[in-house]
């Protein structure tokens, strides 16, 4: 009898299992990545975890930045360049004034993504 109990509690343990999010870890990543300019590297955290930039942009900020404000503070003209390139352009539009003092170059791509 004591067995069979056993088993029962296994198997409803097993059922009520809540697996841990890792989304702090993943936002890390992300803003480690946008930081040291690795574009390749935020691309595959992106695809591992099923993630698009768009979808997460609004939700992550890196040193109390959004992604785009922290790239160009951090000069990741690659990873700006590929985030003016993903987000919308309304998102784009609005993140040109607070881009002009800290990166002309990547005022000039959003500039032209915005055309």
């Amino acid at each position: 009898m004591k067995l069979f109990m056993f088993a029962i509690m296994a198997t409803v343990s097993w059922l009520v299992y809540v697996p841990v999010s890792h989304s702090a870890d993943i936002a890390q990543n992300i803003c480690e990545y946008v930081a040291v300019d690795e574009k390749s590297r935020l691309r595959k955290v992106l695809k591992a975890n099923r993630l698009k930039l768009r979808k997460v942009f609004k939700d992550i900020s890196c040193n109390g930045d959004n992604l785009l404000i922290f790239a160009a503070k951090k000069n990741a003209l690659e990873i700006g360049d590929l985030l003016i390139k993903k987000l919308p352009k309304s998102v784009v539009e609005a993140e040109i004034a607070n881009l002009t003092p800290l990166s002309p170059t990547l005022v000039g791509l959003a500039q032209e993504r915005i055309k």
